[in-house]
């Protein structure tokens, strides 16, 4: 039981997001599933399972087409805080330390920074990789499920299906991305001018409360 306690203390933070998004996907599902029955319904068309319903074109293509908007804002924050600042903000590093060297990789570096080279490149670049590697992932299943949701929405309307590169052209798909692209960076803007001027005790995302609004990093 103390085990158990002690892994729940050590990895709330992530257990916690984890639990939010299966409780919420679930919720999704449920829902995305209702309305898509009253859609066939209201086209005359015969239901499908709940099964069913998580495998086709409608309910991928609304999961994807949030997560590629999540992973790209990700990635592309992760790389312009490499090279860009705010001055006072928590998200920031500070502009007046950009040319101070960081310390040599001590004893207990990762395997990559000691041996350096190419595992080097790839390590030192693998968060921003990763998280962008996801949004194209998503990208793709977005455009895939909701091609075939198009699909299925024509031919509820008596027309013919169009090619994946067809869908790829219309303006319906990107729609559905830059909706969800611009909203990502007005809150990560957001979120990166207010934490200059607020606070929020206790969290690594905001300054200390005694700190400055002229303050930089956390």
């Amino acid at each position: 039981m103390k085990r158990f306690q002690h892994i729940l203390y050590k990895n709330g933070l992530s257990l916690a997001m984890f639990g939010f998004f299966l409780v919420f996907l679930i919720g999704q599902s449920i829902a995305g599933y209702q309305n898509f029955l009253e859609e066939q319904e209201s086209h005359r068309q015969p239901p499908i399972s709940y099964i069913s319903y998580l495998s086709s074109g409608d309910f991928i293509e609304a999961v994807f087409e949030n997560w590629e908007s999540e992973f790209l804002q990700l990635g592309f924050y992760v790389l312009l805080t490499a090279f860009l600042y705010q001055r006072g903000s928590s998200e920031s590093k500070d502009p007046d330390q950009a040319n101070k060297q960081p310390e040599p990789p001590g004893p207990d570096a990762p395997r990559p920074v000691q041996r350096g080279g190419i595992a080097l490149f790839f390590y030192q670049n693998s968060l921003s990789i990763a998280l962008l590697g996801l949004f194209v992932l998503s990208f793709v299943l977005h455009l895939l499920g909701g091609s075939e949701a198009y699909c299925q929405d024509q031919m509820n309307h008596g027309e013919t299906c169009i090619p994946l590169l067809s869908y790829f052209l219309t303006p319906r798909f990107w729609f559905e991305s830059l909706q969800n692209w611009q909203s990502e960076f007005l809150a990560m803007g957001v979120f990166i001018i207010l934490s200059i001027f607020l606070r929020q005790k206790g969290s690594p995302e905001s300054k200390p409360v005694a700190s400055p609004n002229d303050a930089t990093g956390d």
